[in-house]
């Protein structure tokens, strides 16, 4: 008798398992395929700006000396008229330099110059650190943030769930009596074949999907936040102390530099000593990030107001040599220096895995397999979408029966509880899922009852 009810209560635990993937997959859907195929082309956005902007982008390498960066800017103002925003020096001799101006209009350019001779090359609407206006829209679609707030939560939330589904389907594929669950794909044909396709490409990629979504959570809103500030607060992330001696401004890091570390996006900008007298040259600037030792590919953003500093930042492929730099821009004192090796444990661990996330850490073995990730993110959505729409009775949408037996919604209860409060918008979503079910339950219930 025990034996039976344990083996009910398994099947019926199976059926609300089912239920849940079912639901949710179908929910959050269309929102990984758009995570997956804008992650797949901006892991290649290096590449593909340099094919795209060729012309702007790279020059013919010379025997003689590069110019001057006050030489090369104000040639870029001379055709480009506006406010000084950042440079960039070429990461390489046959790299262009990137200047980024203000213009009347508000616009920030990025304007691309020949170090050697001072030809302005052309310039762009300024990408920031997707650098062109054609791989800014794919990062933007990437996090929703055309969506404003709401965007930035369903792609949270997206995440949130992507992990929950990986380990609802490997449950539900693990062998269950004499069943095995395949490892390869069997069927040859109609529903059984997209069943064994789902089933595999979740089974071989699925820590891989994990991967991605954890490490793109440090950039949402609740779950990276809240992440940030334990981070800080247990000394794990950006060490405590920096600022100690350093009058520092409202204005974070992130809305000054294209792309610094993200554990020091959110710090403060510190303020130079003074709030008046002669700036230093660009030209003595450069000099001084570069007898620290910064790494090529850095960018040098301009003094915000009397009272602002230079900002010297690099965020190159080998995550080690990542760094930012703070110089008073009257006396050039250096007020912050710090690069990967100054951040605690879990700074630095998201460093790398967000550098992993991107595509750097590796080069192109890193691309290809996020990229085969990606296609299997895409896969999966399909032949879901193909099982969903095989199965689907005339009138409804096809989900497994809840269960009858209402223990085992505790059973659920206790694993929604744990995923809610490691994933908050998960645990709201599925609240929200809880409420739906509830009324259909009883709906249903109260139907039967009339009957």
């Amino acid at each position: 008798m025990s034996e039976n009810v344990k083996r009910g209560g398994n099947s019926a635990l199976y059926r609300a398992v089912w239920r849940w993937h079912f639901v949710a997959g179908l929910l959050i859907l269309p929102f990984v395929i758009i995570l997956a195929v804008t992650g797949g082309v901006y892991l290649f956005k290096d590449e593909i700006n340099d094919v795209a902007y060729k012309q702007l982008r790279f020059v013919t390498p010379s025997k003689q000396q590069m110019l001057a960066p006050s030489q090369i800017t104000g040639a870029a103002l001379a055709v480009h008229p506006g406010t000084l925003k950042a440079y960039g020096p070429p990461a390489a001799a046959n790299r262009s330099a990137e200047v980024k101006i203000v213009g009347e209009d508000g616009l920030k350019d990025t304007v691309y110059v020949n170090p050697y001779d001072a030809t302005v090359l052309g310039s762009l609407w300024d990408g920031g650190a997707a650098g062109s206006p054609a791989m800014y829209v794919v990062r933007k679609l990437h996090s929703l943030e055309y969506v404003g707030w709401l965007g930035n939560r369903i792609i949270e939330a997206t995440a949130g769930w992507m992990v929950l589904l990986v380990g609802t389907g490997i449950y539900l594929w693990l062998p269950r009596g004499r069943k095995v669950g395949t490892v390869s794909i069997k069927a040859t044909r109609g529903r059984p074949w997209w069943r064994d396709l789902h089933a595999v490409t979740g089974l071989y990629t699925g820590l891989f999907i994990v991967f991605l979504a954890m490490t793109g959570l440090p950039w949402s809103s609740v779950w990276g936040g809240k992440f940030y500030d334990y981070a800080y607060q247990l000394g794990l992330g950006m060490p405590d102390g920096y600022w100690s001696n350093t009058p520092v401004s409202t204005v974070p890091v992130a809305d000054v530099v294209d792309r610094a570390p993200w554990i020091m996006e959110k710090q403060p900008m510190p303020l130079s000593a003074a709030s008046e007298g002669v700036p230093q040259e660009l030209d003595a600037v450069v000099a001084t990030v570069e007898n620290l030792g910064i790494v090529p590919g850095y960018a040098i953003s301009m003094p915000n107001g009397p009272e602002g500093v230079f900002t010297a930042s690099v965020y190159p492929d080998d995550i080690t040599g990542e760094r930012v730099i703070h110089l008073d821009q009257y006396t050039g004192q250096v007020l912050y220096d710090a690069g990967l090796n100054d951040l605690g444990a879990l700074g630095w661990a998201a460093e790398w895995g967000i550098s992993i996330h991107m595509g750097q850490a590796w080069g192109l073995a890193n691309q290809i397999v996020l990229l085969l990730a990606c296609a299997a993110m895409v896969g999966l959505c399909v032949s879901a979408a193909v099982m969903w729409w095989k199965r689907r009775p005339v009138g409804g949408i096809g989900a497994p029966q809840l269960p009858v037996d209402w223990r085992i919604p505790r059973t659920l209860l206790l694993m929604a509880i744990a995923a809610g409060i490691f994933f908050p918008l998960v645990g709201l979503s599925m609240l929200v899922i809880a409420v739906v079910e509830v009324v259909i339950y009883l709906s249903r219930r109260q139907r039967f009852q009339a009957t």
